[in-house]
């Protein structure tokens, strides 16, 4: 025990605490007599914190606080500066060292340093690649760049050009990088050097207060602008060759279009396309129904490359180096055939991270495969906490924005989960191996069924949180359709697809991708039966990033904490369910062109108007209320009564919402409603709330609290949001003409939020 309230002379942190790496437990504590609970309970705590945060057990919490101070500055409502960002991180290195000997104040100075730190290597990310966004719509922009990237969609394709010339837009700034879709078929390969016409919008930003910033996203993309081609695309001969990096990709595109033409045409449809999706990663053939079937039944994270892929391959090329080396007379005994296998399938990880596009999720699994793979050849047990730590520490510094992406969140949330459960299942599995029922059951291959059940279990109950915040959706029977298709996955699917991957260049691999296809049916079947069932959505009504927080804080409690304060998290959970459950929904939606408008009715459920042809808006509100209804449902308008100069509904309370689109009914609806979205401005003087093409340009999408007669209304863009992907505007801006397809194009699919596990 540590002797409290005597200063301990030390040379170094680790000789105040005791030893046993912080691992000691503290002695059973007598029942404390009346009046000395405080002194019990203090003496508790800090037996507690010994145990918790001794030698070995800081590292963990170092990239949480990283990724902490990470989410903070987004936060922010302008941006930080680096200079001042840069200072608090190294006042916090310089303030541990200076704390370095004391127990307690260490470790705390330690995490707010780590914090500081995350916060200065996202301002100076931002800063770094600082570059114009449109501001406003552009119609006919006639466009001369090389192409970056290529990807097929099931109805379209995308390219990202890096602009050399860019005509046609005027008092705004010139993006450096565009994404536009092109016509299913017509996108030129990487590296081509273009020219076309195209309409541009600026990035998408949130569709609701609260909602999921894609404009953020495409910033640390650097993309400027999205939009569709209008015309013929020209390739022409560059003025200058393509960079180093360019060509890579233009290398790294050809490989992978080869392996995607030989799959799709050994297995054509939905098998094929998850075929080139789990060797290549290109994902985006996959029809709608299975990747909806996908979601619906937890299996959609097979379909982005992760840990379980990473550490199929790894492992398949270990076991099979290992198992032709040993077959030479004398090998084994002679040489060090475990570490060669390692090695072997550290590079074959290397290359697998390199063609599947090396996404957020790849990256992490690759760099723990890596860091596992060294400990063998290193002799040392790599598979703990400190692992997870190190990869996630080195994703953050290369890619820090990914700390509020969904993939970077349900992947790490994930693998800490598992991690966790394994140190300590891991001695009782050890102590109970010469048990005879334990014999029995493994000779029956038991471990393995229990072993997928328990994992499974973990990894949901691990991504919950976040699979509910972001894509407002649960998967109740994730269990049962992971015990049905990975065992497929595992011991068909992939080894087959390496196998005909290794056969490709002499020919023979045509009947492999077939029998990898048969494989990848059996997993959709799955999905599919399972996503068939009674049930099988949970939706959840979206909730504040509050909660969120809150459920993270639980998981980390419970997965890095050692002593009984543990089980503090899952008092976390339960505040974090509750605070979920009091969120309190919005009465009425507009969005930020005015072209949207939903209104809560009487029942409950949200009617709904819109004046354009695009649905991603109304798609979006109907998931974060937990409505299964799709866009185009006749229910949704039956609350709103309409004619050629607008719509009229009513609150639940009776009062009248009018969406004007003429000057003659705003006039009017002045006097007759309370709330009036317009894509007009307002005149002076009209005695309703109105939301008009300035306000809306200005704040972007608003959501609208009822309060008995008044009126709470939150913006996407609150006042004085001023940050480097979206700035809240005060000039009102022309709006996309009504039935234009630019918004749908410009707009992400919800598999652009993939998560891995």
């Amino acid at each position: 025990m540590i002797e409290w309230g005597r200063k301990p002379r030390v040379r170094g942190r680790a000789e105040t605490w005791p030893s046993g790496g912080g691992r000691v437990a503290a002695p059973p504590l007598p029942w404390p007599a009346m009046g000395a609970w405080p002194a019990h309970i203090g003496r508790a705590l800090c037996d507690a914190v010994a145990i918790d945060f001794g030698p070995g057990r800081l590292v963990p919490w170092v990239p949480v606080a990283f990724g902490l101070g990470i989410a903070v500055y987004f936060t922010a409502d302008h941006e930080p500066s680096a200079i001042a960002a840069v200072l608090l991180a190294a006042a916090g290195f310089i303030i541990a060292f200076v704390v370095r000997m004391r127990p307690i104040a260490f470790p705390a100075v330690v995490i707010g340093a780590a914090a500081a730190t995350g916060f200065a290597v996202i301002t100076l990310k931002t800063a770094t690649i600082a570059h114009p966004v449109l501001e406003r719509a552009v119609f006919g922009a006639a466009i001369t760049g090389f192409v970056e990237m290529r990807e097929e969609r099931e109805r379209s394709d995308r390219i990202t050009v890096r602009i050399q010339k860019l005509d046609g837009i005027r008092n705004q700034p010139v993006p450096e990088r565009v994404r536009v879709s092109v016509k299913r078929g017509r996108a030129p390969a990487v590296g081509s050097f273009v020219t076309f016409k195209a309409r541009l919008t600026p990035p998408l930003a949130p569709l609701r207060p609260g909602g999921y910033d894609f404009a953020r996203d495409m910033y640390f993309q650097r993309l400027g602008a999205s939009g569709f081609i209008t015309g013929a695309i020209k390739i022409e001969t560059p003025p200058e060759p393509a960079g180093w990096r360019l060509r890579f990709v233009m290398a790294r595109d050809a490989i992978r279009d080869g392996i995607d033409r030989r799959i799709r045409v050994a297995v054509p449809g939905d098998a094929g396309a998850i075929a080139s999706a789990l060797i290549t990663g290109k994902r985006d053939a996959i029809s709608s129904p299975v990747n909806e079937a996908m979601y619906v039944s937890s299996l959609a994270h097979v379909l982005s490359i992760s840990g379980y892929h990473m550490a199929l391959v790894a492992g398949v090329v270990f076991f099979a180096i290992r198992a032709v080396l040993a077959l030479i007379p004398g090998m084994a005994t002679r040489h060090p055939i475990k570490k060669w296998g390692a090695a072997g399938a550290l590079i074959a990880a290397a290359a697998y991270l390199a063609l599947s596009g090396a996404e957020v999720a790849t990256q992490r699994a690759f760099i723990m495969t890596a860091i596992v793979l060294v400990g063998v050849m290193a002799d040392r047990a790599a598979l703990t906490l400190r692992t997870l730590s190190v990869a996630a520490l080195a994703v953050l510094l290369v890619a820090p924005e990914a700390v509020v992406h969904p993939s970077f969140q349900m992947s790490f949330a994930a693998t800490l989960a598992l991690v966790a459960a394994y140190e300590r299942a891991a001695p009782r599995i050890v102590a109970s191996r010469d048990s005879a029922f334990h014999t029995r059951v493994a000779l029956w291959g038991g471990h393995q069924v229990i072993a997928l059940v328990f994992a499974s279990l973990v990894a949901g109950l691990a991504t919950t949180p976040y699979a509910a915040f972001h894509f407002h959706r649960l998967a109740p029977y994730g269990t049962v359709a992971n015990l049905l298709a990975m065992p497929l996955v595992s011991v068909w699917v992939m080894p087959v697809g390496l196998l005909a991957l290794l056969a490709m260049p002499f020919g023979f691999d045509a009947p492999l991708w077939r029998l990898m296809g048969a494989g990848i049916d059996g997993m959709t079947g799955v999905a599919q039966w399972v996503a068939a069932l009674p049930g099988a959505v949970g939706r959840v009504p979206a909730f504040d990033v509050g909660a969120l927080l809150v459920a993270t804080a639980g998981l980390v409690v419970l997965s890095l904490l050692k002593s009984r304060l543990r089980w503090s998290g899952i008092a976390l959970w339960g505040v974090a369910g509750l605070m979920a459950a009091m969120t309190v929904p919005p009465d009425a939606l507009v969005s930020p062109a005015g072209d949207s408008v939903a209104v809560r009715a009487k029942d409950g459920k949200f009617t709904a108007v819109r004046f354009g042809s695009d649905t991603f808006a109304l798609r979006d509100w109907l998931a974060a209320d937990g409505d299964a209804r799709e866009p185009n449902d006749v229910s949704l308008k039956s609350g709103f009564a309409c004619d050629s100069e607008g719509c009229v509904a009513k609150f639940a309370d009776g009062a009248a919402i009018a969406a004007a689109r003429t000057a003659a009914a705003l006039a009017e609806d002045c006097s007759r409603a309370v709330l009036i979205v317009t894509s007009r401005d307002a005149p002076p003087g009209c005695g309703a709330v109105v939301l008009d093409r300035g306000g809306l340009r200005a704040g972007g999408a608003a959501a609208v609290f009822r309060d008995g007669k008044t009126f709470r209304v939150e913006r996407s863009y609150p006042a004085g949001f001023d940050r480097p992907w979206g700035r809240r505007i005060s000039e009102a801006v022309p709006s996309t003409p009504s039935g234009s397809p630019a918004w749908q194009d410009a707009t992400p699919r919800p598999e652009d939020l993939e998560a891995g596990d």
